[in-house]
């Protein structure tokens, strides 16, 4: 399936925070991209806003616009907030549990890593980025890959402060999902209403 394979700076720029990983180029240039990007930018329209917000939510978690709208539709039928659902199921996803977990540094390198069967989920090869964990689920790194370098590399430089719903077993190299986020344990800096709104149309 198609990815987002451009220039990550520019799309860090663009929305004047790291979404898609660290970025130096914020540092440097803290306007957006392009030959107007110091110029004076026009007020954007509250669709535009809306529109924007979906697309840095799909630029975080690297989802396609089929694959994002099916999220929202499961979660518009879920019990709860809509926009709230909707990031659980984004967190829920595979690639992104990988990163969470410390396993991959971004989760451009964890969504390699599950495609190339480097991942168990309760012991079972998933190579399916998008597959959805369910509470109790355990992803483990496969044996034979546990002495990659970018596997080691990842975890030295891990920060050991975990994610409430993830329990991680460092001598094992696994991790358990243990429940669905709650929204305020979700770090990233995401106004769902917007993308709500916008889908309601």
């Amino acid at each position: 399936m198609a990815r987002y394979t451009g220039p990550k700076t520019k799309v860090a720029r663009r929305y004047g925070e790291p979404i898609m990983g660290p970025s130096k180029a914020l540092a440097k240039k803290n306007y957006p991209p392009g030959m107007h990007g110091k110029g004076r930018r026009s007020k954007k329209s509250e669709y535009a806003l809306q529109l924007a917000e979906k697309q840095k939510v799909k630029f975080i978690y690297g989802i396609l616009e089929r694959q994002f709208r099916s999220l929202f539709e499961k979660a518009s039928v879920k019990a709860g907030l809509t926009g709230e659902n909707l990031l659980r199921y984004c967190e829920a996803r595979l690639d992104n549990t990988v990163y969470r977990l410390g396993i991959a540094p971004t989760r451009r390198a964890a969504r390699q890593l599950v495609s190339h069967k480097h991942i168990l989920v309760d012991g079972e090869i998933v190579n399916i980025p998008s597959y959805s964990l369910r509470p109790g689920q355990v992803v483990t790194v496969r044996e034979k890959s546990k002495s990659l370098e970018a596997v080691t590399d990842s975890l030295a430089g891990h920060s050991s402060k975990g994610f409430s719903w993830l329990e991680w077993n460092g001598q094992e190299l696994s991790g358990k999902f243990i429940s669905y986020p709650d929204r305020e344990s979700i770090p990233e800096n995401i106004n769902e209403q917007l993308i709500v709104e916008l889908y309601s149309k």
